[in-house]
């Protein structure tokens, strides 16, 4: 699963990086003990192995009691708990839960709702002007 996410993942940050668009990996070992490896070697493995771009920070918990403020943020306003890692959240410039996807979810799903979400923010920039 680590190698199909991290290149789907990475396409995304590509495509849609110029439209100040990132994706931001966070790290964690509460859903199996699935990525046991110290915060450095998950960032080189990506990164070498995958070609990884986008920022990935250290490990963090996502559930509980000792999440993270940001993931209590993402969990709370948008009423979907991570079940398993590679778990998506979309969130606009002003700070709010767009959508949210389980790590089955196809990128073809994501990509639109992601392109949907920049186009909007174009047409509200112009707006502006």
């Amino acid at each position: 699963m680590f190698r199909a996410q991290s290149k789907a993942l990475q396409e995304l940050h590509k495509e849609f990086g110029p439209f100040h668009f990132s994706v931001l990996a966070f790290p964690c070992n509460q859903f199996g003990e699935s990525e046991p490896r110290p915060s450095k070697e998950v960032v080189s493995f990506a990164r070498n192995n995958f070609g990884v771009t986008f920022p990935i920070f250290h490990k963090i918990k996502i559930l509980g009691p000792e999440a993270e403020p940001a993931f209590r943020f993402l969990v709370d306003s948008s009423n979907k708990e991570p079940r398993w890692n590679f778990w998506k959240y979309l969130v606009n410039p002003e700070g709010q839960v767009v959508k949210s996807w389980r790590p089955e979810e196809p990128i073809e799903i994501i990509r639109p709702e992601i392109a949907a979400l920049i186009r909007q923010m174009i047409i509200k920039k112009k707006e502006d002007l």
